[in-house]
């Protein structure tokens, strides 16, 4: 996928979410750089099938429940070694006009996106700390973190958070040697959302993209390689990198 050494062989990588859309692909790219890949999402059969496809292992977890965030990251670590790179993919969004959210899906939102990320952080930077690896997490936002997109208020509100936790984050675990990045993906088009971006409402949010096109998930790969590498990233920390074609900054 790259002819660049980004210094991630032999390394334990977590991809959360990786069950579908972007966490495949991210999983996909660390193996193929060499890394050792666990995947978590909570449709196991799904992951299974990746897992072996890339050489990894599957662990099914969802990632509002603290207690199976921890026996998981303990449960990979018995079993590949300690994490040296966690890939916090998992999220959901639930659109609606924002005099329309309903409290359940405001918390479901608010849980997978924030606290979800927080909590799996903390179990793997402790797994770092006490191995002394100078690891990466690379938390997985969104350009709606940079700007508010209509329809998405909770959404936006959890990716803005998760890039403020990033940077706190960065702060506290720097000394250790452990960068803490945000990586934030404009529109990109997966199995997921493909039908609804060639839709005539997907044209229409195409046309107000800088060079009117969206990304492919491929667009990603040297952004999250940069983010996850080792000795090329040294001196790279709380890093807010906006993948979005120029969208943020319109």
């Amino acid at each position: 996928m790259t002819g660049f050494d980004f210094d991630v062989a032999g390394r334990v990588a977590l991809v959360t979410g990786a069950s579908s859309g972007l966490g495949v692909r991210f999983a996909r790219l660390l193996a193929a750089q060499g890394a050792r890949v666990a995947v978590a999402a909570r449709r196991l059969d799904r992951l299974e099938a990746l897992a072996g496809e890339i050489g990894g292992a599957a662990f099914a977890l969802d990632v509002t429940d603290v207690a199976a965030i921890g026996r998981t990251t303990e449960a990979i670590a018995a079993r590949l070694g300690p994490i040296g790179i966690l890939v916090n993919n998992a999220g959901i969004s639930r659109p609606a006009r924002i005099e329309d959210v309903a409290e359940a899906d405001y918390d479901a939102v608010l849980a997978t996106n924030l606290k979800g990320p927080f909590f799996m952080a903390q179990a793997v930077a402790r797994q770092m700390i006490a191995a002394g690896i100078e690891g990466r997490i690379v938390n997985i936002a969104s350009v709606a973190g940079l700007r508010p997109i209509g329809q998405l208020a909770t959404y936006s509100m959890s990716k803005a958070a998760l890039v403020m936790m990033t940077k706190a984050m960065a702060r506290d675990w720097g000394r250790h040697g452990i960068g803490v990045h945000a990586l934030c993906p404009g529109y990109i088009e997966t199995d997921i959302n493909r039908d609804w971006l060639a839709s005539p409402a997907g044209e229409k949010l195409r046309a107000i993209q800088p060079r009117r096109r969206f990304g492919v998930p491929g667009d990603l790969d040297a952004a999250l390689l940069l983010l996850c590498a080792g000795a090329p990233g040294r001196f790279l920390n709380g890093t807010i990198l906006a993948a979005d074609d120029g969208f943020a900054v319109m």
